[in-house]
C-alpha cells in the first residue's frame, strides 16, 4: 500500500510539473507576442489613424484627407509628431489584453476541459482558441472604441467635432464619458444598431442631436 500510495504521489506530481511548465511556456510565448504586436502597432498606428480620418471625412464631405503623403503632412503640420499616435495608449492596452485573455482562457480550456482522449482533439483545441479570441474581442472592445474616437478628436473634421462627437482632453475623459452615458459597446454588433444613450436623430438633417 506505502508503495502505490508513493507511486500515486510521483504521478500527481508529475503531471503537477507538466501543467505549470505548460501554462509558464504559454506566459512566455505570449510576452513574446505581447512584445512583438506592441511594437507592431506602434510603428503601424499612424496609417491607422490615416486611415480612420480618410473614412470619418466623409461624414461631412470633406476632402482634407486625399492620400498617404497629403495626410502625413497635414497632420504635421497641423498637430506634429504627437497626431500620428492620436488614441494609441487605449489601442495597445486593448491588443495586450485581449492576447492575454485569448491564450490564457485556451490554455485553461485545453488543460482542463478538454480530454486528450477524445478524437478530434485537436480541432477541438484550434475551435477553442478561435471562441476565446472572438470573447476576448468582445471584453476589450471599449478599448477600440475609444483609440478610434481619439484618432479622429478634435482633428478638423466635421465627424470629429460637436454635434457628432464631443471634444475629449485625454482617452480617459473620452472613457468616463462613453461609460456615463453607457456606450462603451456602442457599434460592437455587426447587425444590431441602438440609438447612442441621450441622442435624438433627426431625419432632415441626417444627424444625432
Amino acid at each position: 500500500m506505502k508503495c502505490n500510495k508513493q507511486g500515486t504521489l510521483e504521478v500527481l506530481g508529475g503531471q503537477k510539473k507538466d501543467v505549470d511548465g505548460a501554462l509558464q511556456h504559454v506566459v512566455n510565448e505570449t510576452n513574446k507576442e505581447m512584445i512583438a504586436r506592441s511594437f507592431a502597432t506602434i510603428v503601424t498606428h499612424p496609417f491607422h489613424v490615416i486611415t480612420l480620418r480618410c473614412m470619418v471625412q466623409f461624414i461631412g464631405r470633406e476632402t482634407k484627407y486625399s492620400g498617404v503623403f497629403d495626410s502625413i503632412i497635414t497632420i504635421y503640420r497641423e498637430e506634429g509628431m504627437l497626431g500620428f499616435f492620436a488614441g494609441l495608449i487605449p489601442r495597445l492596452l486593448g491588443d495586450i489584453f485581449a492576447l492575454w485573455i485569448c491564450n490564457l482562457l485556451a490554455h485553461f480550456i485545453n488543460t482542463y476541459a478538454i480530454d486528450d482522449a477524445m478524437s478530434h482533439t485537436g480541432e477541438i483545441k484550434n475551435c477553442s482558441q478561435a471562441v476565446t479570441g472572438f470573447f476576448a474581442s468582445m471584453l476589450t472592445y471599449p478599448f477600440v472604441l475609444v483609440s478610434n474616437i481619439m484618432a479622429v478628436n478634435n482633428c478638423g473634421l466635421t465627424g470629429g467635432l460637436p454635434p457628432y462627437a464631443s471634444i475629449y482632453p485625454t482617452w480617459m475623459h473620452c472613457w468616463k464619458h462613453l461609460s456615463r452615458e453607457g456606450n462603451m459597446s456602442r457599434g460592437n454588433s455587426l447587425f444590431f444598431r441602438q440609438l447612442p444613450a441621450g441622442k435624438t436623430y433627426t431625419i432632415d438633417q441626417k444627424r444625432f442631436y
